[in-house]
């Protein structure tokens, strides 16, 4: 056996496993698939907190369709994997997809926007019993609430980015699946961040849990973050100045906003740089192109809203770009997860309007990191100055957005470098699924663990 895969072959993994690492290329396993593997194989329910990047999707994978080869099958579903998004849903599946050529294991994504004829194959996968079920909430309940889905037989219930699908107001759908399964039965949970909410809720779903905390809160290795401080009407030029750069291949643009992403795209159109958008807006089927066509480098920019910013892994970026300081400051973790995948490099550049210091200053508290902060460009005018972090905690609100900001300090433009868990594996591709049965794969000549999975890795998502 190739060297790479010695270390997941002393997991006592399936050969059948072992198999597709070897084919796939993998690399040794991650931390969080070092803690995690065993603890799956020895039966312990488990929360593990690991950001984008780190590699749990594997690390709960491998251990889990272990257990399906090795074990014999009781028939009827045996593993739920409940996922925030139909995005992550899908990745999920592909990531089995690669990791099952070699085996028997079946499975199939289950999520909302689908066709009638795929709700049936849904239908047909549940009540014949695919091994593995990856899920949104939502659809699952709709499925469950019609009671031709026989759960005496699942032993596994996965919940992956519990923290997001809390925040996305999914607790009582979660537990209305809970109620709906064996209680004798192993859980796991995984999580980018440890919230108070979210060990109430392991509190109340694990049994005796081992813990696991990989690189909490940090930016991946690799990154080189920079931040402009910016009036709102400098915006638009700076990220045409930015993306002027040649050599700029795959760039995705964040914004919280649905109708600011819409006016990003029209006016880099205007200027001739071919971006497209993703958002809640677009019917499902136009979202899965859109991500096809930029996986492909079929156009260099992307502009999206925060669905993008957790649980998708898109491979290689050049540069993400923070349009507008997120929201809460872990979505800056994730935001920024996307690029330096697997230790490698990548660039995140964040604008900061005058009201959005405060905000910003909280990120870099919780990473740990003084992020660099370059000038404008001349041509774009005169920039608001940053404020001592001191004087905005003392402040009741923050600075609002005049021309200029009312503090003449001006913090050093120097980073502070980066630290953390980077892990993470190469590449996503979109997995071949043609010629498959409706939830059985077909070994044909086009469906190896190369085109299911293209690239991915254990250490990644």
């Amino acid at each position: 056996m190739e060297d790479n895969t010695l270390g997941f072959a002393g997991f006592g993994l399936a050969p059948s496993l072992l198999e597709s690492i070897d084919i796939m290329g993998f690399s040794d396993p991650t931390p969080v698939q070092q803690a995690a593997i065993p603890a799956i194989l020895s039966g312990k329910d488990l929360i593990a907190c690991a950001q984008t990047g780190t590699g749990k999707t594997a690390a709960y994978l491998l251990p889990i369709m272990h257990k399906l080869e090795s074990q014999e099958r009781m028939g009827g579903v045996n593993t739920i994997i409940i996922s925030p998004t139909r995005e992550l849903a899908l990745q999920i599946d592909q990531q089995i997809v690669g990791l099952s050529y070699f085996t028997s294991v079946s499975s199939i994504a289950v999520y909302g926007g689908g066709t009638g004829s795929e709700f049936e194959r849904e239908k047909q996968a549940l009540k014949s019993g695919a091994d593995i079920i990856v899920a949104t909430p939502g659809k699952l309940i709709s499925h469950l609430n019609m009671g031709y889905v026989n759960t005496d037989s699942i032993q596994h219930l996965i919940l992956d980015e519990a923290d997001r699908m809390l925040d996305m107001g999914f607790y009582e759908d979660i537990m209305r699946i809970v109620g709906k399964l064996p209680e004798n039965r192993q859980t796991l949970m995984f999580s980018a961040t440890m919230p108070p909410k979210i060990r109430q809720l392991a509190s109340r779903l694990l049994k005796d849990p081992d813990e696991i905390n990989i690189a909490i809160s940090k930016t991946a290795e690799g990154v080189h973050q920079a931040a402009y401080s910016v009036h709102e009407d400098q915006k638009e030029e700076l990220l045409e100045n930015i993306l002027d750069r040649p050599n700029l291949e795959s760039v995705i643009v964040f914004s919280s906003r649905k109708s600011t992403v819409r006016s990003i795209e029209k006016g880099l159109l205007r200027k001739g740089i071919n971006a497209k958008i993703i958002s809640s807006d677009l019917e499902q089927r136009e979202r899965e192109e859109v991500l096809r066509q930029f996986r492909n480098r079929s156009f260099p920019v992307l502009v999206a809203t925060d669905v993008l910013s957790r649980g998708i892994d898109i491979a290689d970026l050049d540069m993400v770009l923070n349009f507008d300081v997120p929201h809460d400051a872990e979505d800056y973790v994730h935001r920024v997860g996307r690029t330096a995948r697997a230790k490698s490099t990548g660039e995140a550049i964040t604008f900061v309007t005058p009201k959005e210091q405060r905000n910003f200053y909280k990120i870099e508290q919780l990473t740990g990191i003084e992020v660099e902060k370059p000038s404008l460009p001349e041509k774009l005018g005169k920039a608001p100055e940053w404020q001592d972090p001191s004087q905005l905690r003392r402040a009741k609100t923050g600075p609002r957005g005049g021309r200029d900001a009312s503090s003449s300090h001006h913090r050093s433009g120097r980073s502070g470098g980066s630290s953390g868990q980077g892990g993470g594996g190469s590449r996503q591709g979109g997995g071949n699924r043609s010629g498959r049965k409706p939830y059985r794969r077909k070994k044909g000549p086009n469906s190896g663990p190369g085109n299911a999975a293209a690239g991915q890795g254990p250490a990644k998502e």
